[in-house]
């Protein structure tokens, strides 16, 4: 007899050997609606290994990532099959599963279009409802090979070949008549793979080099049921309307030009949500005692040396020569930081000292990698750096945690917390790292924050934790972090009197709560649609006359709300009120205000609200506090 156990802590006994689908089955998870994928003694591997020890044992789900990526790799097998079924001469390449779906290359004389993507789907149902299993079996290297050259798969043999000289047996899956080269681990048949999408087709160079072979590479997704696919297909339409990068233009936000790519140009409009931004930061850093510093853009070659940028990032680094001496823009302000530390003595009554910067920084990005805002080539990063002593740190982690909280929870952003270890491109002693890790994990279990291990994903200077908010849409996307230092004081010889007379070094905190304010400003754009909350409307109240004899008025009252800080602008051309109110509507004004002869003679105005409609006539006081009180107030 050998006992199992399970992730809640209970335990099963078995007689004889069983297989961890067998377990599922006797847990009464049907192995088609729930079961994906197992782990056993924290490895993952198929559900039909089995199982013949003590031993513990997870049956994930499509709800577990690593059951959804099986679930959604093994459909690109699925994909694959259905290709070579319809396409016989198409050579497979590879077919890895992604963030919300999967994809395969291929490299075929068919030029896949959506006709043929339709095709294509059609057979993969067939193959689902054929419920093929899937069977792992191995071949030694030769074998791998010998059997892949028959079959003209050129793109196999290569990668059979890198591995061949460690003489380790190569892992094959087979269903039905397909055969594919894969280390899996898969699901149990094709039978779960209820609903899928092909949702593109793109080029794509073999291994991702432009001297390679152009291939064509088809997008999906995979769901275990029709419902699932359907909210995740309305949910990329709905993010389509909302891409910041369209509705930046339509707004009036931020210009992409060809002579700047990865350079945004914000106008008129961007710059005001964009100072907004700035001014909600600096009231709430002011409040929790940050001073505010700004250090120059560009430093020598020395400094970056210093701090190990040079040696651990110059490749996303713009540099130049100034009198015969190398020089690099700055990728992150902290080296400035620490130079602005050391330009006076301090004591240990000094500290915490915490310092902000919203300097712009440059990093060299591939061009294919800019996004709109989302990835650019030079930001304003919300910086501060918290100089402090070893007994300072778990409280000023809680702070930070408690400011990052306010402000994702005035936007209305749920967030996860992730805590990243030390990587392998790093520098420092073990006991630090370890100081420094135990450090954030303390402050995160006294404040009883849920949180992940992101094993190997810290800075190289430092390990951290990772803020990665949800937006309306239920996308996430990493901005806040805290950084733990115990290198760079050291590195740059920062020091503090202590108590006992001393020299002592201090720990540094790196945080930001925006991250870049550009990335942020398109999470946004995105998670609002557009449609700011009215503290951050770039433009707040739209005055519309209905005819020209009402202009004046109506410029009256705009300069009655501009007089009182509110940002209103009229509408004042020729054409019809219907034309401005719909235009209005378009630009997603929070507030829009018809002025015609009633509202003259009366001294009124009659207000639409974005979310309410028509609100009814106001008194220009009664609707100045309104507005006034929903800004000061921040109001969603």
């Amino acid at each position: 007899m050998f006992n199992i156990t399970l992730k809640d802590g209970s335990v099963k006994s078995y007689d004889a050997p069983v297989t961890a689908a067998g377990v599922a089955k006797d847990l009464g998870m049907g192995l088609y609606k729930a079961a994906c994928l197992a782990k056993v003694d924290g490895e993952l591997c198929d559900l039909r290994t089995e199982l013949s020890g003590d031993c513990t044992l997870e049956i994930l789900t499509f709800d577990d990532e690593d059951g959804r990526r099986a679930f959604r790799h093994t459909a690109s097998h699925i994909l694959a099959q259905a290709v070579k079924r319809l396409y016989p001469e198409t050579k497979l390449a590879i077919g890895p599963a992604i963030d919300n779906g999967f994809y395969y290359d291929f490299d075929s004389e068919t030029v896949f279009t959506p006709e043929t993507l339709e095709k294509i789907e059609a057979e993969m149902k067939k193959i689902v409802k054929e419920d093929l299993p899937l069977e792992r079996y191995t071949l030694s290297p030769a074998e791998a090979l010998e059997k892949m050259r028959e079959k003209g798969e050129a793109y196999k043999v290569e990668l059979i070949e890198e591995h061949a000289e460690k003489n380790e047996p190569i892992s094959f899956y087979r269903q039905g008549e397909f055969d594919e080269l894969c280390a899996g681990p898969h699901l149990m048949s094709t039978g779960p793979v209820k609903a899928f999408k092909l949702t593109a087709c793109t080029g794509a160079y073999w291994r991702g080099d432009e001297h390679n072979k152009m291939l064509q590479r088809i997008y999906a997704t995979a769901f275990p049921k029709q419902a699932a696919l359907d909210e995740y297909l309305a949910r990329v339409e709905e993010a389509k309307k909302r891409d910041h990068r369209k509705l930046g233009r339509e707004l009036k936000l931020f210009a992409l030009m060809d002579e700047g790519p990865g350079f945004p140009f914000f106008l008129p409009n961007g710059m005001i949500l964009k100072n907004t931004l700035v001014d909600y930061w600096r009231e709430i850093h002011t409040r929790e005692g940050y001073v505010e510093i700004s250090t120059p853009m560009m430093l020598n070659r020395g400094l970056w040396e210093t701090s190990g940028h040079w040696d651990h990032y110059k490749e996303n680094m713009y540099t130049t020569v100034i009198d015969d001496t190398d020089f690099a823009i700055k990728p992150m302000n902290c080296p400035g930081g620490l130079l602005v530390y050391k330009s006076e003595p301090h004591s240990y009554r000094d500290l915490p000292i915490r310092m902000g910067e919203l300097g712009l920084v440059h990093r060299h990005e591939k061009s294919g990698a800019l996004h709109g805002l989302m990835r650019v080539r030079c930001f304003t990063q919300d910086d501060a750096h918290i100089f402090m002593m070893p007994e300072q740190i778990t409280d000023e982690i809680k702070g930070v945690v408690r400011l990052i909280d306010e402000v994702y929870t005035l936007f209305g952003f749920k967030y996860h917390v992730e805590l990243s270890t030390r990587p392998e491109d790093s520098m420092g002693s073990d006991a630090d790292w370890e100081m420094a890790t135990e450090g954030l994990r303390k402050a995160l279990d006294e404040l009883h924050l849920p949180y992940v291990v992101n094993e190997g994903d810290g800075a190289f200077y430092g390990p951290k934790i990772d803020f990665h908010l949800e937006d309306s849409l239920g996308r996430t996307w990493q901005c806040g972090t805290i950084q733990l230092d115990f290198q760079l004081p050291q590195r740059f010889e920062a020091e503090y009197t202590g108590a006992d007379g001393e020299k002592h070094r201090p720990i540094m905190i790196h945080r930001v709560v925006f991250g870049s304010i550009e990335r942020f400003i398109g999470i946004l754009i995105e998670h609002f649609a557009g449609a700011f909350p009215l503290w951050l409307s770039p433009e707040q109240v739209r005055v519309l006359p209905i005819a020209d004899r009402h202009a004046a008025r109506a410029e009256e009252i705009r300069k009655a709300l501009c007089d009182r800080g509110i940002r209103a602008k009229v509408d004042d051309r020729s054409e019809k009120i219907g034309y401005k109110i719909r235009e209005a509507r378009m630009q997603r004004l929070p507030y829009w205000l018809v002025v015609g002869d009633k509202e003259v003679e009366d001294g009124t105005v009659a207000v639409s609200h974005r979310g309410e409609g028509d609100i009814g006539a106001f008194e220009l006081d009664a609707l100045t506090a309104r507005l006034t009180e929903e800004i000061r107030t921040k109001a969603k």
